[in-house]
């Protein structure tokens, strides 16, 4: 009896258990595992790849590629190719995006089984914080039945977030859906209003508009897409506007009835004022993302959260006991799977005894529609903030050769770089393949680049990328295009 007691706890030690299989824990397992350790990852889902996977970035781009070619088939005739009109058949489109999730999910598993990674179906729940060497311990309530409990050098949480509620407002994920509803409606609506102005409420509008539904977008703020350059976002909002999206800046919903089968939409000035409402199919609430730390048992070992219940860490990952950390969502900073990736890489390394780096001003962002905004480091408005001396160049897709002859023309690109120095303080781009583009400029940030290390890297031509170094240029006024 002894020798088969020893086989289940050796069975269930391990060096790292990381909580949470999105992009941040999965990462943070491959790589522990990948330096030697032996690693569980538990998740609830039963499917690997946490929200960005199965119902957030990934299927979002699905729905977005697959509704760009609908409605991109218009323009078709322009290039001499005739078609009859497209027919949307909204089931083989799902279907279609559920493949691309499905294939993933299995990518995901065949890499734990590949470097050796326990996945483990079920809800976690830390009973035990490891203390003076002696592992911690994490219970798990397994989805097919039954309980386990795992013990580990290292506890890691990744459990990611999930979606703000808006008070007074019930999210049904039929009439009033989150994110995870408006990837799974079974017919267009006829008016879809969008509440919150940011990247999840503009791509998802945009598929929806794209496949024919009037889509009105309701925003809190004066501006759409409130982290990311003011130039940009004024641009981008005349472009979606152009494409048919209706905004309402700085109103706020103040509830949602619903009627038969439609819903009476109240509204009012943030400012104050008079309320109206607007009729709507189909509400999607997205006005951000919270910290997913239910049932995690924190409280109970002593894990500190701040005050927007997010996981306070320290160096390195650390939080308030020793032993456990945090990465992603559930912590500090912009809720982005790749933040997250990065993490996950750096804290299995820590944990190995090296010293990574995750560059916090080097972290992208980007709105996946047509055409994609994408920054990267400051924006004027934080540098006129901090009142720093900068310097702008800017190039317009229009003077680009092969925006012209693709027919992609709108946007810019502006690079900011410090006025003494001409290190690159930050880029942003709205145009076509955007999101493609700036990681030519994440690079260059990585490595303290001036504008002019760009500008004197040779670009191939004909392509997009071009526009990224006469903006350069144009940073000592001298873009040859423009």
């Amino acid at each position: 009896m002894a020798d088969s007691n020893a086989a289940v706890d050796a069975k269930d030690a391990f060096d790292v258990i990381v909580i949470g299989a999105g992009p941040g824990g999965y990462v943070c397992a491959i790589r522990a595992a990948q330096l030697g350790m032996k690693v569980a990852c538990v998740d609830k889902r039963g499917a690997a790849g946490g929200t960005c996977l199965n119902v957030g970035c990934i299927p979002s781009k699905a729905l977005l590629h697959a509704s760009e070619h609908f409605a991109g088939i218009a323009h078709f005739g322009e290039m001499g190719i005739g078609v009859e009109p497209p027919r949307l058949d909204l089931a083989a489109m799902m279907a279609f995006k559920q493949r691309g999730i499905d294939g993933n999910v299995k990518g995901i598993s065949f890499l734990f089984k590949k470097n050796g990674i326990e996945e483990v179906h079920g809800m976690a729940r830390i009973s035990v914080a490891p203390q003076g060497g002696s592992p911690g311990c994490v219970e798990v309530a397994l989805l097919d039945g039954g309980a386990r409990s795992l013990r580990g050098r290292h506890i890691v949480i990744a459990t990611g977030s999930e979606v703000a509620q808006l008070p007074g407002v019930t999210i049904d994920e039929r009439r009033v859906v989150s994110s995870t509803g408006a990837l799974e409606l079974q017919e267009v609506p006829r008016h879809l209003l969008v509440v919150g102005g940011g990247y999840i409420g503009l791509e998802l509008g945009s598929v929806w508009r794209r496949l024919g539904a009037e889509v009105t977008v309701v925003e809190f703020l004066e501006r759409i897409t409130p982290g990311m350059d003011g130039e940009l976002s004024k641009q981008f909002q005349r472009i979606l506007k152009r494409q048919g999206m209706v905004f309402r800046l700085g109103m706020k919903v103040a509830g949602i009835e619903e009627r038969n089968d439609r819903l009476d939409v109240t509204v009012l000035p943030a400012a104050g004022g008079e309320a109206e409402v607007i009729e709507a199919d189909v509400a999607l609430i997205s006005i951000g993302r919270v910290a997913h730390t239910e049932g995690l048992g924190l409280e109970a070992i002593g894990v500190g959260t701040d005050a927007r219940g997010r996981v306070r860490v320290q160096e390195r990952f650390a939080t308030d006991v020793a032993g456990i950390y945090a990465i992603g969502d559930v912590i500090a900073g912009p809720m982005l799977a790749h933040k997250a990736e990065d993490e996950g890489v750096a804290l299995a390394e820590f944990l190995s005894g090296q010293l990574p780096h995750v560059n916090y001003d080097a972290i992208p962002g980007v709105v996946y529609t047509a055409p994609e905004a994408a920054s990267v480091g400051a924006h004027e408005e934080d540098l006129q903030a901090d009142e720093v001396s900068y310097r702008v160049g800017k190039f317009p897709f229009v003077a680009n050769g092969r925006a012209k002859v693709n027919g992609t023309t709108e946007g810019f690109v502006k690079v900011l770089a410090d006025a003494g120095t001409d290190r690159i303080l930050g880029v942003h781009i709205l145009g076509a393949d955007a999101g493609n583009m700036i990681g030519e400029a994440v690079v260059a940030m990585e490595f303290s680049a001036s504008a002019e290390d760009v500008a004197r890297s040779c670009h191939a031509h004909p392509t997009l990328s071009e526009a990224i170094k006469e903006a350069a240029l144009a940073v000592e006024k001298r873009a040859i295009h423009a």
